[in-house]
């Protein structure tokens, strides 16, 4: 047995030193390999060459069925990631502009309304827009934006899901924890509404992406719960002149404002100049969170999401809505631009 290895090790250096191509190479060993099993097949028990090639069939049948299932695994594996390459270089196809009838069916609600119309319900499945954050907020703005037939969501998140998500992250389901928030949301709004393109991003945002990504879409919506990601998704958004709708939570009280310097409102960081001292602004981790609490602001974020889109009402740009859900109340106060914001004020490079 030792003699047919040694054979076979050469015949592969042999043929590497002349260049000879790998599939050759392959062959030419399995040539040896056959010959071999043939030998012990064919050769009466005691023949020299029979002993001299290991004296039975047995253990080169099993060393070829291995040498064959390590080939095949190897070709199939080596498709799989072709395939997968395939699948994540190639963009999915943009939406088609013509409504079909079950589409017609699903907004006629939005169409008889005379700020939406067939144009407002046209220019959301043309729209493209990004949220940031699959969670609290980013769940229900990407169930409410497919629900309503906006054409091709981005949602970017590199968090999982975990238990303690449930009480007010409703896009997700107890048989998904564990798996990507993004792709648990992919599953709720391709599942509620197939006419939606939904462009998943396992990542955290990050400054080396942001300017790319942001241009890919035509509006932002941020449901982030740190300010470094905030601060990053405002200046990003300015250098690309997209709007930005803004949401953020605390116990019972929501905050929501469209910030779009490029049609005159002030951006983020006009009214929050710098992040709050550490343990000034907790998390809902650490302070809670009503459970419908971000179901409301959320929502609030893609009623503001579509009339950004379409142009109905009035959007708020240059006014921040206050919701306190403890007392039942809500209240919008003006927003300024500042003059020496160092991201779109007058001096902003």
């Amino acid at each position: 047995m030792l003699l047919v290895l040694i054979l076979a090790a050469g015949l592969w250096g042999i043929g590497y030193i002349a260049g000879v191509s790998r599939a050759a190479r392959m062959l030419s060993v399995a040539v040896l390999l056959g010959g071999v099993i043939l030998a012990q097949l064919i050769l009466p028990d005691g023949h020299p060459l029979r002993e001299a090639t290991g004296g039975s069939a047995a253990l080169w049948l099993i060393l070829a069925g291995f040498v064959v299932l390590v080939v095949l695994y190897s070709r199939g594996l080596k498709a799989l990631r072709k395939r997968a390459d395939q699948t994540s270089t190639q963009k999915p196809d943009p939406p088609s502009d013509r409504f079909t009838e079950t589409e017609l069916n699903r907004y006629a609600r939005h169409i008889v309304l005379r700020e939406l119309g067939g144009p407002g319900q046209k220019k959301l499945k043309k729209a493209r827009v990004l949220v940031i954050g699959a969670g609290g907020l980013g769940a229900p703005a990407l169930q409410y934006l497919a629900a309503a037939g906006v054409g091709t969501i981005g949602v970017i998140d590199d968090d999982v899901v975990e238990n303690a998500n449930l009480q007010r992250q409703v896009i997700h389901r107890d048989r998904n924890i564990g798996m990507p928030k993004v792709f648990s949301a992919q599953q709720a709004m391709e599942s509620q509404n197939l006419n939606v393109v939904v462009l998943p991003y396992h990542r955290r945002l990050g400054e080396e992406i942001a300017a790319d990504l942001f241009a890919d879409f035509d509006l932002i919506l941020d449901g982030t719960d740190n300010f470094e990601t905030r601060y990053l998704a405002n200046r990003t958004a300015v250098g690309a002149g997209k709007p930005l709708i803004s949401g953020a939570l605390s116990q019972w009280e929501g905050q929501l404002s469209v910030f779009d310097p490029a049609n005159g409102a002030p951006c983020y960081q006009c009214i929050f100049p710098e992040a709050p001292a550490e343990g000034l602004a907790p998390s809902c981790a650490e302070a809670g969170v009503i459970g419908p609490l971000p179901g409301v602001v959320g929502s609030m974020m893609a009623v503001e999401a579509i009339k950004v889109i379409t142009g109905a009402g009035m959007a708020l740009r240059g006014e921040m809505l206050i919701y306190d859900a403890l007392y039942g109340e809500s209240r919008k106060i003006t927003l300024s631009r500042r003059a020496d914001c160092p991201i779109c004020g007058t001096g902003a490079e």
